[in-house]
């Protein structure tokens, strides 16, 4: 199983940075019995790995070697690899940087590494060969992309940040074949690449004839690359339980020292 981290630039996000904002410290782990910051992005690896992910692909935009730094190969069961989107072009086209390397009977999950979200083993949820979309119900779902489903848990539409949103669930993370992913791929290249966000591309796959699920499984969804996320990332992570051990990684470990002092900011000690 595959699973595809678009670690790149996104619209609303927390700027600017001297550091990738996936590596912001969000939370704690245990290190050799010593508790030591998380980077934001390890939880989503945390979670694609409890779901059965094999094969990791970060997308990421040029001059982010730090990413490679600290995530390094291997994490726990799963090897990693990197692919970069030269310039942002939008979630879709970082997605599809790494078509080439699925094949189309694997299975891909696809959540955003800025994003924290529980249940953990949310991803169970989802159905094994469909296009489905793992949801989370939220106050201001117009900050987000909004999945109205009827009364099966088929997607209706998913409407991106819109202020009249129809529905409180949005999509957090979602799961399908490298053979969908190539019809969403074929489908995006036919309609000149122009969809930036995977709302439209996949409205668009539904109206000829394709199949989307929602499964409200989520309880929590936090997006942690803004400032007012972050906060809140940091308040929703206080209330669970201690530190989740390190995964395994191959490879020696950084701590961005830049994120530290952002934490020790925010959170009011001096840096």
């Amino acid at each position: 199983m595959w699973a595809i981290i678009p670690a790149v630039r996104r619209e609303g996000g927390a700027r600017p940075l001297a550091f990738s904002r996936e590596l912001l410290p969000v939370g704690s782990r245990l290190d050799r019995g010593m508790e030591r910051p998380r980077a934001l992005s390890e939880h989503l690896v945390d979670r694609v790995l409890l779901a059965g992910a094999t094969r990791i692909c970060f997308v990421i935009p040029p001059g982010s070697s730090e990413i490679l730094d600290y995530h390094g190969v291997t994490s726990g069961q799963a090897s990693l690899s990197y692919s970069v989107q030269p310039e942002p072009a939008g979630l879709c086209d970082a997605i599809f940087r790494a078509l080439p390397l699925i094949p189309p009977d694997d299975l891909v999950l696809v959540g955003l590494p800025d994003t924290i979200w529980f249940p953990e083993d949310g991803l169970s949820a989802l159905r094994s060969r469909a296009l489905s979309f793992l949801l989370f119900p939220v106050d201001r779902p117009e900050l987000f992309d909004a999945v109205v489903t009827d009364g099966e848990g088929r997607v209706l539409e998913i409407q991106v940040r819109r202020r009249d949103a129809a529905s409180r669930w949005v999509w957090g993370a979602f799961k399908l074949t490298g053979a969908v992913l190539q019809e969403l791929f074929d489908l995006w290249r036919a309609r000149g690449r122009r969809d930036e966000h995977i709302g439209p591309l996949v409205n668009e796959y539904m109206a000829r004839g394709g199949v989307a699920l929602g499964v409200r499984a989520g309880t929590a969804f936090v997006d942690a690359g803004t400032l007012d996320g972050y906060r809140e990332a940091l308040r929703l992570l206080r209330g669970r339980t201690s530190p989740a051990p390190q995964a395994a990684v191959d490879g020696q470990r950084i701590e961005p020292s830049g994120a530290l002092a952002t934490l020790r900011s925010i959170e009011g000690d001096p840096p």
